[in-house]
């Protein structure tokens, strides 16, 4: 699995982190190891920006995704082929302001939005209703799931 970060938002990540919860996704999801994914974190102006262009909505968002080779999820028998899933693009202070908010540390809410966006690569919405029970308990099991990893390799 080739995914790339690149942190252009001059705020510290734990890229590490990301990556492995990201993997953990698409591992979940089955798709195939030969996939490529980006991720990149930008700072409030520069995410301002793509917001206006892509979504015509002013202010900088938390999260965008731009698919390209519109892959699905797969299953064991039948894993995802290799593909260029696409980029996810990150706000790490849109997410500081909403993990405050939240009550939770930052990297949660990272790990959280990344795995959003990787959902919206594979083709998942929340336009209605019943889509968006399907991606939120999706992204809930996989972060859950993720947590639960992250437990077992520190004991390990």
């Amino acid at each position: 699995m080739t995914i790339e970060i690149s942190n252009e938002s001059g705020v510290d990540v734990d890229e590490t982190v990301l990556l492995r919860a990201t993997e953990h996704s698409l591992a979940e999801l089955h798709v195939s190891p030969d996939a490529e994914l980006a991720i990149l974190l930008i700072d409030e102006g520069a995410m301002e920006a793509l917001h206006v262009q892509w979504m015509d909505e002013p202010g900088p968002t938390d999260v965008l995704s731009f698919p390209m080779d519109e892959l699905r999820p797969g299953t064991e028998e039948m894993p995802t082929p290799p593909g260029l899933l696409g980029d996810i693009v990150l706000c790490p202070q849109v997410a500081e302001t909403q993990a405050q908010a939240a009550g939770h540390p930052t990297m949660d809410e990272l790990v959280m939005l990344a795995t959003h966006g990787l959902l919206h690569l594979l083709g998942f919405d929340h336009a209605e209703p019943a889509e968006e029970r399907e991606m939120f308990g999706l992204q809930r099991d996989l972060i859950v799931s993720f947590q639960h990893a992250e437990r077992r390799r520190r004991r390990a």
